[in-house]
C-alpha cells in the first residue's frame, strides 16, 4: 500500500467532514407567527443572535424545506447586508423592522457575492426557501409578532 498517497487523502476526507458537520449544524428553532393581510402564517425559524451565527448562517446546507427558515436578529437597526459566500440552495429574504413590519422581500442565488441590501434600516432578517413568501402570500407591510428572542 502506497501510505504516501493514503495519508493525504485520509486528512482531506476528515478535514472536510469534520468543516461540513461543524457547518451544518443547526441552531435552536422557535416557532414563529407572520401576520399577513387576511391570515397568520407560521414558520418553524432557527435563531442566529451571535456574531459566528449571524456570519455562519445557512452556509454549507444542501436543502431547507418549506416552512422552515433562520431569523438573524441583530442588536440594533442598521442598513443589512447579505451575501451568498458558500450558500448551496436559493433563498429569499425579508427584511424586517424592529417593531415586525416586512419592509422588502429579495431573492438570492447560491453562490453569489452580490450584496443584498435591505432599503432601510431594519433590526431582522428572515430567510427562507426561495418563493415562499409568495407561496404562502405574504408580502412587505405583512408583520412577524416579535417577542423575545
Amino acid at each position: 500500500m502506497n501510505f504516501k498517497f493514503f495519508l493525504p487523502c485520509f486528512l482531506l476526507v476528515f478535514i472536510v467532514s469534520g468543516c461540513s458537520s461543524q457547518n451544518i449544524q443547526k441552531l435552536p428553532a422557535r416557532d414563529l407567527v407572520i401576520q399577513g393581510q387576511d391570515k397568520s402564517v407560521n414558520i418553524k425559524a432557527e435563531i442566529a443572535k451571535t456574531s459566528e451565527e449571524l456570519s455562519r448562517g445557512l452556509m454549507y446546507r444542501t436543502k431547507l424545506a418549506d416552512g422552515e427558515g433562520m431569523l438573524f436578529v441583530f442588536d440594533r437597526d442598521d442598513i443589512l447586508s447579505f451575501w451568498m459566500k458558500n450558500t448551496l440552495i436559493p433563498l429569499s429574504i425579508a427584511f424586517i423592522a424592529s417593531d415586525g413590519k416586512i419592509i422588502d422581500i429579495k431573492n438570492m442565488e447560491p453562490g453569489n457575492l452580490d450584496p443584498v441590501r435591505s432599503s432601510r434600516s431594519v433590526r431582522y432578517a428572515l430567510e427562507v426557501p426561495q418563493g415562499w413568501f409568495e407561496r404562502v402570500n405574504l408580502a412587505p407591510g405583512d408583520r412577524l409578532i416579535i417577542g423575545q428572542f
